[in-house]
């Protein structure tokens, strides 16, 4: 029996994907759970209406990015932390902190998780931090940590 998939299912397929299964699995689990629906004429074109709409808003959301990235790439993001006279840090410098500083300076909401840092920030100095704003638009930004 081919189904349309509702949501990504892990050993299945991905959202939107057309797929065969055996029928009881689709009667008895997956249509009733609403992952997915009976792969018929009406579904299949309202199928290609939802792909076509996600097409549009993915590609939106793209272009939000891109020039949230275009935005950052030549920002210095200042960040204070107290430290000792040989520049080592109290604590470190963390992914949450980037994050509050780009919320709080230029109204970017990123998400922590979004912010990756490649070495521990642990005394006073420059360093390169990558955003994941998107999974087709990455940007770095220089950070400077610098004495409270």
């Amino acid at each position: 029996m081919d189904i349309i998939l509702l949501q990504e299912l892990e050993k299945l397929g991905d959202k939107h994907e057309i797929v065969s299964v055996k029928p009881g699995f689709a009667r008895n689990f997956l249509i009733p759970k609403g992952l997915a629906l009976i792969a018929n004429a009406s579904n299949k074109k309202r199928l290609q209406e939802l792909r076509r709409l996600e097409a549009a808003k993915e590609a939106k959301l793209k272009d939000h990015y891109q020039e949230m990235a275009d935005k950052l790439k030549d920002v210095v993001l200042k960040v204070g932390a107290k430290a000792g006279t040989s520049g080592k840090i109290f604590g470190s410098v963390t992914n949450v902190q980037i994050a509050q500083i780009l919320k709080e300076q230029y109204e970017i909401d990123i998400p922590r998780r979004k912010i990756s840092l490649s070495e521990d920030i642990k005394e006073l100095g420059t360093y390169s931090t990558t955003l994941n704003l998107h999974p087709e638009v990455v940007t770095q930004v220089q950070l400077e940590v610098v004495q409270e």
